[in-house]
């Protein structure tokens, strides 16, 4: 069983979203689940800073042992930082998925779509939804 905090948002492609309640600038990640699936984690391509980004984009990729994914964006806006950290140790993904290995941050401009609280995202982890 995959490891859900409460206090994050989520999307159906396996992003968390941590900040969305201040309104201004979000930090985006992969799930547990993801990295779980993913296996280990040999390579992160990040966004670039000041990127302009919209909702849904494919912004960069994970790749493991078994396969390479997309990350995609769940918020709009400006990307203001990436993890420097998970591009040098990508491995951050798997040990340390919703704390060091965080993906990038973004300014927000307006609302996100269509993110998942934590019991809707562990019913669509689990088979349920």
């Amino acid at each position: 069983m995959s490891n859900i905090p409460d206090e994050l948002s989520y999307t159906k492609e396996h992003e968390w979203v941590a900040g969305v309640e201040d309104g201004l600038t979000v930090t985006v990640g992969i799930t547990d689940y993801a990295a779980e699936a993913l296996g280990d984690v040999v390579y992160v391509q990040l966004p670039e800073v000041g990127s302009i980004v919209e909702a849904g984009d494919s912004v960069g990729e994970v790749e493991s042992t078994k396969s390479v994914s997309e990350i995609y964006t769940p918020v709009g806006g400006e990307v203001v930082e990436v993890n420097q950290s998970v591009a040098d140790d990508p491995s951050l993904v798997n040990s340390d998925p919703y704390g060091e290995g965080w993906m990038f941050r973004v300014r927000m401009e307006g609302d996100p779509e269509d993110l998942l609280s934590a019991e809707e995202y562990a019913a669509l982890t689990s088979g349920d939804s």
